[in-house]
């Protein structure tokens, strides 16, 4: 499924333009797709050095976000989505970056399982990137919401993202306002971004299903 949205996605690639590139397991899958029409793009903005990697690998040329006036489409996975083209994203520790390289993207290309899509957001704990330093406090502070804050460890250590900073998963949520949610935790000091993409969602989700690939526009 994810490689049947991964080769769907391909027609929303504008020939002649660089575009942006997601991170994770659907977005491999999509890097491997555009692997096969590299000459017909200038190139990509990867969301996180892996996906730097994974786009140089195919001969790919990357290029820094700040030498880029603007991006025609941004390709990239959720957590979760709902009908609206809102998005839980960051399971993969790249969610500043995602967001940041969607913000200047003028399309944003959801390619997801099925399984993805939900009526309610929150059954996939939301991450949170935060400063080192306010790990805690940022803690306790996302408590207050409802969830139950846990630091996202991986080998008996602290996840350091891209950006130097570690991922707090908020469990335990049931997102009514996703928008709403969004802004009052970046308001929170400390906190770098949230998961959530509402304020600016999806405008086409590509989702695979076992009868062919659901197209929605939001």
């Amino acid at each position: 499924m994810k490689q049947a949205v991964a080769r769907a996605a391909i027609e929303y690639v504008t020939p002649g333009e660089i575009i942006g590139v997601g991170t994770g397991s659907t977005a491999n899958f999509f890097i491997d797709e555009l692997g096969a029409i590299k000459d017909r793009i200038k190139g990509a903005v990867a969301s996180s050095e892996a996906t730097a990697e994974r786009l140089r690998g195919h001969g790919i040329e990357v290029f820094d976000l700040n030498d880029v006036q603007s991006l025609s489409v941004y390709i990239d996975g959720a957590d979760e989505i709902t009908l609206h083209g809102e998005m839980i994203k960051g399971g993969g520790a790249a969610l500043t970056r995602e967001k940041i390289v969607a913000s200047v993207a003028r399309q944003f290309v959801c390619i997801a399982d099925g399984s993805k899509l939900v009526k309610t957001l929150g059954a996939f704990p939301l991450p949170v990137e935060v400063i080192p330093m306010a790990q805690a406090a940022v803690a306790r502070r996302l408590q207050t919401l409802g969830g139950e804050p846990r630091l996202r460890v991986k080998d008996g250590q602290p996840v350091v993202t891209d950006n130097g900073c570690f991922i707090i998963d908020v469990h335990g949520l049931r997102i009514a306002d996703p928008a709403g949610l969004e802004a009052q935790i970046n308001d929170i000091v400390g906190v770098v971004t949230v998961g959530l993409f509402a304020r600016r969602g999806a405008n086409v989700g590509l989702l695979g299903t076992v009868d062919g690939v659901k197209r929605m526009t939001f």
